[in-house]
Order: structure tokens, then C-alpha cells, then sequence
């Protein structure tokens, strides 16, 4: 999931764009994007275009944003997506293991066995601080998301490089600990193509697996840093099979262009060929 492209509910006419283009996950959205008196509206406009879709999706992961749990709306919004197709449901605000478990339940209520995976918005300072007990809470979870804006702007903190930074990490290390994927926050500088590639970079190079996008634009930016290098997956290849034979002579760590190999680096690569292998396999 290199790019993860969001599209307001309220939208609908970029519904179909969306769906055709690069990205390669879309997140619809219910949450921030739509005014309170349009939620009911953009809920019918999703639901509508994903029950219309089938299981048509193919290798894009269809990902809807819902309303915060302790919001009038969340309910609504379970219920109505019950029939439609969907890999992941976002839930924004989450601060506590108690929201987790409430939405946990909650979604295996609406949609039972066929319940999809829950991705957590970690967007608020108490939500980061909470973050690792948040990703270990519930077996539904699959993973967690950064939001800067939130976690940033209501509190005076510059989105600088060393601030990201620090978030990111937290973060990185909360689902690390949990075992579940990380997703870098959106960038509301459209324009900013050096800026959102930058922050992208960062991300990559602290392990998330992609970067939210919140204009087509940002989508090719997000799936070319987001893409292993041909290098970089011949390294890990020969990494697996050096170690295989490492094992077989019984050692645990082996030389390997002049550099030591031992099980983090060969977690590391393995953990690198499975995400590839994945993603062919969609």
C-alpha cells in the first residue's frame, strides 16, 4: 500500500477517476472531509458506488474512513457499509484501548464474519503516548496511521523535519511492538512535491509502508519512493538464500559482501520478499 489516495464522500463525481487511477489503495471518506449536515449524503454516496462495484476492486485495497467512534455517526456508518465490499475500515481519534475495543466490537456486530480489518488513526498526543497498548488491543487491528495535522496544528508545533521525525518514530516503534503496518500522514501542501517527498522518504526509510495522498498528483510521488529498488530486492534474495545455507552449515551469522549477516538482516529481507511476493499475488 504505497499510496493511499483519500476522496471525500461528498464527491462522488471523482468517485470513478479515483477508482481507474494509480493509487494503490483509496480511502473513501466519511470523517473530516464532509460538514455535518452532508455525512447522511456522503454515506449514501460511497455506499452506493462500492455495493455497485462488486468485488471488482482487483489489486487496489478499498479502505472507507468512518466517523470517530464516539460520534453520532459511527453507528450509521457501520451499518450502511454492512453490504460492501471493503478490505480495511479506518477509524480516526482513537486515543484509548477502550475506543479500540468499542469499534472492534461494534464492526464484528455489523458485519460479522466478513468483518474487515481496522486501521487506526493515531492523531492526537494522547492517542501517540497510548499508541502501542491502541495496536496490541484488538486482534482486528491490522494497522496504524499517522495524522500530523491534528497531532501538530492545535498545539503550535511546526511541522518540521525534526518534529515529523520524532512522531513518526513514536509511532513506528508502537506498531513494531504490536506487529501491524504503519501509513505516513497526508501532506496539505498539494503543490509541495519536494516537501511531500521528503516526508515520504522519511517514512520509508523508518519502515512505514506508504504515504497517504490527498490529491492524484501525490500518488505517482508516493508509489515511486514507497517501490523497492531492483538492488534492493537482489540483496535480500541473496540475503535469504546465504542464510539458508548458513544454516545448513550451522552457523547463525555468515559474511556477505564483506558485511555481517545475522537474524535482524535476514528478518529484514525476508519480511521485504513477502511484501513483494503480496503484492504480485494481487
Amino acid at each position: 500500500m504505497r499510496s493511499k489516495l483519500f476522496v471525500p464522500g461528498i464527491r462522488p463525481e471523482l468517485f470513478a477517476k479515483a477508482w481507474s487511477g494509480d493509487a494503490d489503495a483509496l480511502s473513501f471518506d466519511l470523517e473530516d472531509s464532509v460538514p455535518a449536515a452532508r455525512k447522511h449524503e456522503a454515506r449514501g454516496n460511497v455506499v452506493g458506488f462500492l455495493c455497485g462495484q462488486g468485488d471488482a476492486s482487483g489489486a487496489k485495497a478499498i479502505i472507507v474512513r468512518t466517523n470517530a467512534v464516539d460520534t453520532a455517526w459511527f453507528g450509521g456508518d457501520l451499518a450502511a457499509l454492512a453490504g460492501c465490499a471493503i478490505d480495511l475500515l479506518n477509524v480516526p481519534k482513537i486515543e484509548d484501548t477502550a475506543a479500540v475495543r468499542a469499534a472492534a466490537d461494534a464492526v464484528r456486530d455489523s458485519h460479522g464474519q466478513q468483518a474487515p480489518g481496522l486501521l487506526l488513526n493515531i492523531e492526537t498526543p494522547r492517542g501517540l503516548a497510548n499508541a502501542a497498548a491502541i495496536a496490541c488491543a484488538d486482534p482486528r487491528v491490522v494497522g496504524l496511521q499517522l495524522g500530523l495535522a491534528d497531532l501538530f496544528e492545535p498545539h503550535g508545533i511546526a511541522r518540521t523535519p525534526a518534529n515529523v521525525h520524532a512522531a513518526m518514530f513514536a509511532l513506528r516503534m508502537a506498531a513494531a511492538q504490536a506487529g501491524v503496518f504503519v501509513l505516513d500522514a497526508a501532506c496539505a501542501r498539494i503543490e509541495d512535491a519536494d516537501g511531500f517527498e521528503s516526508e515520504a522518504r522519511m517514512a520509508r526509510e523508518l519502515g512505514f509502508i506508504g504515504k497517504s495522498c490527498i490529491h492524484p498528483r501525490q500518488v505517482a510521488l508516493a508509489n515511486r519512493v514507497f517501490m523497492p529498488s531492483e538492488q534492493e530486492i537482489a540483496w535480500a534474495r541473496r540475503v535469504v538464500a546465504a542464510a539458508a545455507d548458513a544454516e545448513v552449515r550451522g552457523h547463525g551469522a555468515f559474511r556477505l559482501d564483506g558485511r555481517m549477516v545475522d537474524a535482524p538482516f535476514v528478518a529484514r529481507a525476508r519480511n521485504l520478499l513477502q511484501a513483494i511476493d503480496r503484492e504480485e499475488e494481487n
